[in-house]
């Protein structure tokens, strides 16, 4: 689970940097690419929000006392 959990954290902010560039790499020309790559991050993130819920109510993820 860790590991699932670290590969979605180095692709969201690999699509956060994507954006990133092409926002400055197109300076304005009415590109979509920088919004589909913040489109993409969001997907990731609310992916990895309900993989880790999951896992908590399978008990795959369990509170460390």
């Amino acid at each position: 689970m860790r590991i699932v959990v670290v590969i979605f954290l180095i692709l969201i902010v690999l699509s956060l940097g994507s954006a990133l560039f092409f926002l400055y790499r197109d300076r304005g020309q009415g590109s979509t690419r920088t919004v589909k790559a913040l489109a993409l991050r969001v997907g990731l993130s609310i992916t990895l929000f309900l993989i880790l819920m999951g896992g908590y109510y399978f008990g795959l993820i369990g509170q460390r006392l």
